[in-house]
């Protein structure tokens, strides 16, 4: 596995270029990317002029968001679903195969059963056309019980939930956006995380949680830079990924107020510092 930077993820609006030279001064070994304009380069330029940016930054590709509405009515699905097959063929093409979205933990009309189904019934079709071009999608859990407070029906909120909606999806290239945030916040264990295989994650966030808050009172955009508490067991968290055999990339997604307004390369490197001391500390080169 790799660190990898979104810069989006901390506030920063970045071009590809400005996105790779933001990566490589903060000394991480990756950026996730917009896969809307790495197409546009692919057909402007060549796949091995996108590949030779990465490589001449020393950087991996890292993940890209699910360009589907399936949020949407059925006629906004269909017609936002017709383009995926474009991009997932330049995700395949540059070897950048994985993708994310995240998944709400109520309905405010659909009851449980409803709404799983309506889950299964959008993403199948979008893993059906993702595994002709060998791309995996990560499902994101929210883990936070102040998310679903108050609301009508509650939805899928922990990792073996998701899980249980990827193995109905059916499609075989379904997994997790494993966020430690959520699996804190869902009461996930280090030894849930042991059940897992590698390819049951497809991508990773990392965060930590504010001190003296109780895990069922944390607000979900109310976050910390990686170590930068300790609340969240970061280093056990890591650990347990190497040992199932995660190769993917980790991206930080802090929501910290430490870093709004700061300037791109100083936000880019203050993140960076914190994963890189839980990184290394959990024996990770």
């Amino acid at each position: 596995m790799f660190r990898s930077l979104s810069p989006g993820a901390i506030g920063i609006r970045a071009s590809l270029t400005e996105g790779l030279e933001l990566a490589k001064a903060a000394n991480f070994q990756g950026l996730d990317v917009s896969i809307g304009a790495m197409a546009t380069l692919v057909e402007e330029k060549s796949a091995d002029y996108v590949k030779g940016l990465f490589d001449d930054a020393g950087l991996k590709m890292g993940a890209w968001g699910l360009p589907v509405n399936w949020r949407g009515d059925e006629a906004e699905f269909k017609n936002s679903l017709e383009g995926l097959h474009r991009l997932a063929k330049v995700g395949q093409t540059l070897g950048c195969t994985r993708l994310s979205t995240w998944i709400l933990p109520f309905s405010e009309d659909k009851p449980l059963k409803e709404n799983f189904d309506f889950h299964v019934e959008r993403f199948r079709p979008i893993g059906e056309i993702l595994s002709e071009y060998d791309c995996q999608l990560g499902l994101e859990f929210i883990g936070p019980k102040t998310m679903r407070v108050g609301k009508k029906y509650e939805f899928v909120y922990t990792m073996e939930g998701m899980l249980e909606l990827c193995d109905k999806i059916g499609t075989g290239n379904m997994g997790l956006l494993l966020d430690a945030w959520h699996w804190y916040t869902s009461h996930g264990t280090l030894d849930d995380l042991k059940k897992l295989t590698a390819d049951q994650v497809v991508y990773v966030h990392i965060n930590d949680a504010p001190k003296g808050v109780p895990v069922d009172e944390q607000i979900d955009n109310v976050r910390r830079l990686p170590g930068e508490t300790g609340v969240i067991d970061l280093v056990g968290f890591l650990k347990c990924l190497d040992e199932i055999g995660y190769e993917g990339p980790v991206t930080p997604e802090p929501f910290s107020d430490k870093i709004k307004g700061v300037p791109p390369l100083e936000a880019a490197q203050m993140t960076a510092k914190g994963l890189l001391e839980v990184w290394e500390a959990a024996g990770l080169s």
